[in-house]
């Protein structure tokens, strides 16, 4: 059931930081910190650290309560953290208890690893991934964890989760999911997580999904802020510019490498001047032709800006 704080406290931009590693692969904990105040001080809405683009598969225990804490020291309460919690039911337990030591505000709760659970695994798992800790629950559908529309009532049911986040990216699905919570006088907060979220912006804000992710956000909040008043502001010819000019391009790049939807959104980091390293095995960095393209396509999407005023 949607309970505050947390619920109450997502409204706006959502800034998922990449987490950042020195030369020799350790985690650089200035950097991170300073990639999480600039996101801050440019006006993000919450802090989603050690999440998919923090590559939480790439931490260690230790690791993930470190940056958390680091994430939460440096927000200072100005909007709230949430921390990714993931692999199987024990292990995620462990980094939700993990998260709410480092002083996290709530959990987004990744696929359980590996498996390819039935609904009442899954159910079961979420429940006692809630049970576990105080924080509020955001789940993450994606890839081997997809729900029916009933087990997204009994989760809207459940003691502690707050919210739905899609990144599978079926319409009908999340339709029928948003109607059956509706139906039962229930309440959810539904993000679109998909990893470019804005190219679906608009379809989402049709079924009544208002909130997403932005990786746009870590390395050019300026174009990601734009597009987003222009989304929820009704500004279509500049969401049609940026979409056409911009995103579309920046997807159709993405989709050229395997990882890409956390090397190249790193990559841009550094390009816009903060070295956050680069990505742990298993991911690669992305080809050196498609870093130019990637700076064409920021520089292409800061032209439109200027163009339409934004």
């Amino acid at each position: 059931m949607t309970t505050a704080p947390l619920a109450g406290r997502l409204d706006g931009l959502l800034f998922f930081p990449v987490t950042a590693f020195g030369p020799d692969g350790s985690l650089d904990l200035d950097a991170f910190r300073a990639h999480v105040r600039a996101g801050v001080d440019a006006g993000a809405a919450a802090v989603f650290a050690c999440c998919g683009t923090g590559e939480f598969h790439a931490l260690t225990p230790e690791e993930f309560r470190i940056c958390v804490a680091a994430a939460v020291e440096e927000v200072a309460g100005r909007v709230p953290v949430v921390a990714g919690a993931g692999y199987g039911t024990a292990l995620a337990i462990q980094y939700a208890r993990l998260a709410e030591e480092a002083g996290a505000d709530g959990l987004l709760a990744m696929p359980p690893y590996l498996v390819v659970a039935d609904q009442a695994g899954l159910l079961r798992h979420y429940t006692e991934l809630a049970a576990a800790t105080s924080l509020d629950v955001i789940v993450y559908q994606r890839d081997n964890a997809i729900l029916t529309p009933e087990t997204a009532v009994a989760l809207a049911r459940t003691d502690g989760v707050i919210g739905l986040k899609d990144g599978l990216g079926d319409l009908d699905l999340m339709q029928r999911i948003v109607s059956a919570v509706r139906s039962e006088g229930l309440d959810l907060l539904y993000f679109n997580g998909l990893p470019t979220a804005e190219l679906t912006g608009a379809a989402y804000r049709g079924i009544g999904v208002t909130l997403y992710s932005s990786a746009v956000f870590c390395f050019a909040p300026d174009l990601a802020l734009a597009f987003h008043r222009a989304l929820t502001t009704g500004d279509d010819a500049t969401v049609d510019l940026l979409v056409d000019g911009f995103y579309r391009p920046l997807v159709e790049l993405r989709s050229q490498g395997r990882g890409y939807a956390v090397s190249l959104v790193k990559a841009a980091v550094r390009m816009e001047g903060l070295d956050v390293g680069g990505v742990r095995p298993p991911l690669s960095e992305p080809a050196p032709e498609h870093l130019a393209e990637l700076a064409r396509i920021v520089e292409r999407g800061r032209a439109l800006l200027k163009e339409a005023g934004a």
